[in-house]
This record gives structure tokens, sequence and C-alpha cells, in this order.
């Protein structure tokens, strides 16, 4: 009879430890889902933000390219300081000493060049740094004479980010 009088008891802790099981059970359910949902998220976030960094290094790039390979003797000046501001770097130093002289020859030979990015890409992006491929189509003119066919070039523009965003750090045409 003792065996009976613990069974109530039995079943009640049963029922309880059963239910404990199932609370813990939902629980670690709950937390995993939890934990994967968050990390999807933060993950997706990053994607997100990383192709945000990627379009703004081919937006940067395709202006710097425009820039460089559009100048009008008429407003040289403010057409190479835009250069001069969207440089850094080497690049940069060694442009700016030879600004002057750049300028010099577009207003002498009363050249305007007008450039177009047909196409560009991101090569490469690592930390702080990128590379776009980019093929321009340029029309130029000089004095007053319009060139019959626009060249064609493809460049490589490296970028580098500053305190004043990405700017260019180096420029190499490629064959």
């Amino acid at each position: 009879m003792a065996d009976h009088a613990d069974a109530p008891e039995r079943v009640a802790a049963r029922q309880r430890h059963s239910a404990l099981l199932a609370f813990a059970a939902v629980g670690v359910a709950v937390l995993g889902t939890g934990g994967s949902a968050g990390w999807f998220g933060y993950h997706g976030h990053q994607v997100r933000q990383q192709q945000a960094q990627h379009e703004l290094y081919v937006q940067i790039a395709r202006q710097a390219a425009v820039n460089l390979t559009s100048v009008d003797y008429a407003h040289a000046d403010a057409d190479v300081q835009r250069i001069v501001d969207s440089a850094t770097g080497v690049f940069g130093d060694d442009f700016r000493e030879r600004s002057r002289a750049f300028v010099d020859v577009a207003k002498q030979t009363q050249s305007s060049s007008e450039g177009d990015v047909t196409e560009a890409g991101l090569e490469s992006a690592d930390g702080d740094r990128a590379e776009v491929l980019l093929a321009v189509s340029v029309r130029t003119t000089v004095a007053g004479t319009v060139q019959p066919e626009p060249r064609r070039w493809r460049m490589r523009i490296s970028l580098q980010r500053t305190g004043d965003g990405p700017k260019v750090s180096n420029v190499a045409f490629v064959p």
C-alpha cells in the first residue's frame, strides 16, 4: 500500500520534470532562433554596407575619370583644381607640381576635351583602398578643330580613403 500512496507524488514529480524539460527545450529553440536571426541580420547589414562602399568607390572613380579627361582651356584653372582636390598621395603631389604646366598647355593650344565613362567596375577593394577599371571615350577639340573620332581609353583608378573620403591615389592607362 505504501507504493500506492507514493504514486500520486511520483506522477506529480514526473509531470513537473516533464514540464521543466519542455520549457527548457522551448527556451533553447527560442534562443537558437533569435541568435540565428540576429546573426543573419548582422551579416545582411554588413553585406549591404560593403555593397554601398563598393558603389561609392565606383561612383568616385567615374567622376575622377570625367574630371581627368574633361578640361576646357576657357576654364582650365577650375578644371585642374577639381582634379587636384580629388587627389591624394604621390599622385596628388605629382599632379599639383605639374598642374601649372598642364593649364598653360591647354590655354596655349586652346584645347578642350570632354570625357565620358562608358563602363566602370570595381576591380578590387581592401580596407581603405580600391581599384576601379574604367572605359572612357574622349572627344578633343584643338583651336576649334574637332578631332573626327573620340579616343577610347581604359583606365585603372586607385582610390585611398582619407579623412575627406576616398580620393584618387593613382591613375594608370591599361592597354
